[in-house]
């Protein structure tokens, strides 16, 4: 394998890794054309990488419209695209081309990775690990704060033991659910119905039912479990949801948290489904939310709080439900949430002084001075 042919460039090279094998794979693809259209071609080599459902790695197109929803029809990753691997010499941060009847072709390095990837194999801690290997710094969480954030499980077990306040659940093991599913059963039912059934390890809301009786549990587990064999039962909140953007900070002090948004789900939908968020006008999206002050100053510490607490880095978003009474209680702390100009995460940054590509702009900045390895 030879040398790079390609010109020299001065500019930092953001490679932008997108899809993915989650279920998540085209919610990543609408993240990555948003992220493409706001990076500045003027100060960055931008280098975009698509995973395809098999996770195969290719040199993808520097086209957002292409990874863009158009008429409901979701995008995804072509696996006819010439493939791309990493190279794990961490003297280089190299990428390796593989095209067809001709030698190996090296790309010259890269200096940061965004890796808008959601779900398991890639928000997870895996492509976070492969980077670490690699010596390349990246925006976002590290291995174990990925890890433990896209776990259900475990992340209530860190924030718990912080100190937090959590949602009562029951997890469902793979193998309990086979070996004894009346044990499993009687669990859920001490939690009182109506209950809300996810996959431990998913996101975006796909293979997540409400269950308002024992009569429907059976299915809305095994409809879990093909998202992921690991489920997670949890209590029904009353109250309001709200959600808030969380960054690292730049002077090394504190993470800044954003201005709170309720989301406000109307018409016949139960919750925030995955055509709610994404497909359909199902949903309001409250920037800010209605509340008083006291009640934000509290979900702000608290935000801080789970992400410190979590060991997060570059970003995340933290939901909670606001009680009837009052009581503010983490629902979850997402490591890579969805970044399209509509999402949650950007609309609580710019009603907090920090547009789009602002905001991008900042996540690269950080990430490029964070150095790989123990930190």
């Amino acid at each position: 394998m030879g040398s790079t042919d390609e010109p020299v460039s001065h500019k930092p090279r953001v490679a932008v890794v997108f899809g993915g094998r989650s279920t998540e794979h085209a919610i990543s693809c609408v993240t990555a054309s948003s992220v493409l259209a706001a990076l500045d071609r003027e100060k960055y080599d931008v280098l975009p990488i698509g995973i395809t459902r098999e996770g195969r790695w290719v040199l993808a197109p520097d086209d957002p419209e292409k990874l863009a929803i158009h008429g409901g029809e979701l995008p995804e990753v072509s696996a006819s695209a010439q493939a791309v691997v990493l190279a794990s010499d961490p003297t280089r941060r190299a990428l390796v081309v593989h095209e067809p009847d001709s030698a190996p072709r090296l790309l010259r390095g890269v200096d940061v990775v965004l890796p808008l990837l959601h779900g398991p194999y890639g928000e997870d801690g895996t492509i976070q690990g492969l980077l670490e290997m690699a010596g390349i710094p990246y925006v976002g969480a590290g291995v174990f704060a990925s890890a433990a954030a896209m776990d259900k499980q475990y992340m209530k077990l860190v924030l718990t033991g912080s100190g937090l306040p959590d949602v009562p659940h029951v997890v469902v093991p793979p193998r309990q659910w086979e070996s004894d599913p009346a044990a499993v059963r009687e669990s859920v039912a001490s939690l009182g119905f109506p209950v809300f059934v996810k996959p431990a390890r998913g996101g975006s809301s796909i293979g997540i039912s409400k269950v308002h009786g024992s009569g429907e549990l059976d299915d809305a587990i095994e409809l879990a479990q093909q998202a992921d064999p690991k489920v997670i039962v949890e209590a029904m909140i009353e109250g309001r949801e709200i959600e808030v953007g969380v960054l690292e900070s730049l002077d090394g002090g504190a993470p800044d948290v954003s201005v709170p948004a309720e989301i406000v789900v109307r018409g016949e939908r139960e919750f925030y489904d995955f055509d709610a968020k994404y497909l359909d006008d199902a949903t309001r999206i409250d920037v800010p939310a209605n509340l008083p002050e006291p009640v934000v100053e509290r979900i702000r510490q608290l935000a801080a709080w789970a992400f410190e607490a979590l060991s997060c880095e570059g970003l995340a978003r933290v939901d909670f439900f606001l009680t009837s009474a009052g009581d503010v209680v983490v629902n979850e702390v997402n490591t890579m949430p969805g970044f399209t100009p509509t999402s949650v995460f950007p609309r609580v940054w710019a009603a907090s002084g920090l547009p789009y590509p602002a905001l991008v702009e900042r996540l690269v900045q950080t990430a490029l001075r964070r150095r790989p390895g123990l930190r």
